[in-house]
């Protein structure tokens, strides 16, 4: 469902991805690991059509994100690094705006609505406005609005972050729920967050991939746990 091919980018002399290549299937959930600066938000926000790529391209669900970004864009739900949002509308208000970008209306937004609420357990603060919310919630009603319309494929930048330990859990149980139906791509620093949900891993420095494998994979080939094969790799591959 997603295709990349020799995918790069530039900031002036910083190289942040430089041409990566990879596939990501229906089934699968694959993350991205690497230390801060890899070039996992950069990739996340081309594949997601937010930043145009020097070179190289990719589809989502059969699209070109250069050719068709629009059917990118509708194909795909997106929680960004910092779960962008207007802090003035209330949860609700939010979500329905998001129902009206994504033309969602009448039952089929009933639907989603009711689906999507309890699903990221943000009930409670439904008719609050956004500016009064904890990171933990402003990060549920992220997840939120990138589910509404139940895309096939799911972008997700660090899905847990500013979670306590319950909403971690319910997350990553929400994410293993929905594995076998989409093809989910999630960008983390939590190494137990890989073990919990990945069925697959690459780990990128520099804007390269140093290794695509699977969680067990690694733990079995380097006999240590996946903090220290992340250590590892990261410390003593060149890249």
């Amino acid at each position: 469902m997603i295709s990349v091919k020799e995918l790069r980018r530039s900031f002036g002399p910083i190289v942040a991805v430089d041409g990566v290549s990879f596939e990501v299937e229906k089934g699968q959930v694959l993350g991205l690991l690497g230390p801060n600066g890899a070039g996992k938000t950069t990739a996340m926000r081309m594949l997601a059509c937010f930043l145009k790529p020097d070179s190289g391209t990719a589809t989502v669900c059969g699209h070109d994100i250069l050719r068709n970004s629009v059917e990118v864009r509708r194909s795909i739900g997106y929680l960004a690094e910092n779960s962008p949002a207007y802090n003035e509308m209330t949860v609700g208000g939010f979500l329905e705006f998001v129902c009206d970008v994504r033309q969602i209306k009448g039952k089929d937004r009933k639907r989603a609505l009711d689906r999507v609420v309890p699903m990221c357990s943000v009930e409670s603060v439904y008719h609050q406005t956004i500016e009064t919310l904890s990171k933990g919630y402003r990060r549920r009603v992220g997840l939120a609005q990138a589910l509404i319309h139940d895309p096939d494929v799911l972008i997700l930048d660090e899905p847990t972050d500013g979670l306590d330990p319950n909403q971690k859990h319910e997350v990553r149980g929400l994410i293993n729920s929905m594995a076998k139906d989409k093809c989910i791509i999630i960008s983390t620093h939590i190494l137990e967050e890989v073990e919990a949900v990945c069925s697959r891993t690459i780990i990128i420095s520099k804007g390269r991939i140093l290794v695509d494998s699977t969680p067990k994979e690694l733990k079995e080939k380097y006999k240590c746990s996946l903090e220290e094969v992340f250590r590892k790799i990261t410390k003593s591959k060149v890249a």
